[in-house]
């Protein structure tokens, strides 16, 4: 069983709060690490037979169990929350009753926030991150290619792993969209996301969008809500700094997992990839999404953004730590020179950032001056230390 590393998050939240949450996409292993990961009763409500226990008398049914209690796609059932919290308020003091696992985002949180608010922790679950695979005979490339949803990336079979993914998107578009009480066709959903795949590492222009597909921008970006809260597609902001220049004041877009994102755009094989025009925004999703899942894990608060002058000036993503903000910049080659960090250099100077990294396909790691460093990316991708 592959070891999560969120799991070592799981397990303070629930030392510290009396109700844990889990969210991510469906099939990223939420079920998985609940099943081996977890101690306690495990009931899914996508299964008749489990919803069926919390049916009737729903706090007699919480009462029944003496030991923590997983509930698996607790979204399906929003009337269990304002009951979790009556119980949990009876004695704040026992933490770790209340696992709860779900896939969709904004109706978790708003239940949340009227119900459990400051009785859960919160974890986001991604798909395997190339960390968690190491060891495992899975290389970069494979990854990159495939994405880390389980069921993808273990697949040998080209084929296989495509029509993974063509039965992913089509039960998101079939069913996952229609239950978010969201009223558009699934052939429309369809094709936005795979304009959203086309799109991925630009800045986002909502009305292009929405003349493509014969809508509004404000329908559009109600579509994007969606997509994103079912995190399929992750909208970085711009990072503003009153540097006296023009600042890009629009978000950039990524589909999350690179599986998804090369299934969207036709890319089957490792060949492909590399031959493809959208291989370096490819690159830079898979490294912004393998930073980002794993600075969430490593402390609370933490902000990304992007920056972008008008005048071309860019760095490809800023993490803020409240006590400093560091800058990557990714590159989809074997070599690096130094105008491939001149942009990190520059945000230092501006003060943008404290310290950056290029991240590269190369196997040398080195520093280019004492704030600025090259690193290879499968090396940085297993970290050794905290210093990135």
């Amino acid at each position: 069983m592959i070891k999560r590393l969120s799991e070592s998050l799981v397990h303070a939240l629930a030392r510290q709060f009396p109700a844990v949450l889990v969210l991510g996409p469906r099939q990223c292993g939420k079920t998985t690490l609940a099943r081996h990961f977890l101690e306690g009763e495990y009931f899914d409500l996508e299964k008749p037979s489990d919803l069926q226990v919390f049916m009737g008398d729903m706090e007699l049914a919480l009462r029944r169990f003496e030991g923590p209690l997983i509930i698996d796609e607790a979204q399906i059932l929003p009337d269990l929350f304002p009951v979790v919290r009556a119980l949990i308020d009876e004695d704040r003091r026992q933490n770790g009753r209340f696992y709860l696992l779900g896939s969709v985002n904004p109706f978790l949180i708003r239940q949340i926030s009227e119900s459990l608010a400051g009785r859960v922790g919160i974890v986001e679950l991604s798909p395997f991150l190339f960390e968690e695979l190491a060891g495992l005979g899975i290389d970069l490339p494979t990854y990159w290619l495939r994405g880390g949803y389980p069921d993808a990336v273990k697949e040998t079979d080209e084929s296989k792993w495509q029509r993974w993914h063509e039965n992913f998107v089509r039960t998101f578009v079939e069913r996952d969209i229609p239950r978010a009480g969201v009223r558009v066709s699934p052939i429309q959903m369809r094709r936005l996301m795979g304009m959203i795949a086309h799109y991925h590492g630009g800045v986002l222009n909502a009305s292009e969008l929405g003349r493509s597909l014969g809508v509004s921008y404000h329908t559009v970006n109600d579509y994007l809500d969606v997509i994103e809260a079912h995190y399929l597609i992750r909208r970085l902001p711009p990072y503003f700094a009153n540097i006296g220049k023009r600042l890009i004041k629009s978000p950039k877009v990524y589909v999350r997992d690179t599986g998804l994102l090369h299934y969207l755009l036709g890319v089957s094989t490792e060949r492909s990839l590399m031959e493809s025009p959208k291989r370096g925004g490819s690159w830079e999703g898979l490294m912004t999404e393998q930073i980002i899942a794993r600075d969430q894990l490593q402390g609370a608060g933490r902000q990304f953004y992007f920056f972008r002058t008008y005048a071309g000036a860019e760095i490809d993503l800023i993490v803020d730590r409240g006590s400093e903000r560091i800058g990557y910049e990714f590159k989809c080659a074997v070599s690096a020179g130094p105008k491939d960090w001149a942009s990190l250099r520059k945000g230092i100077d501006d003060g943008i950032i404290h310290k950056g990294f290029l991240v590269y396909l190369g196997e040398r790691d080195y520093p280019v001056s004492e704030d600025v460093e090259v690193v290879g990316a499968e090396r940085f991708l297993i970290p050794c230390s905290s210093s990135t």
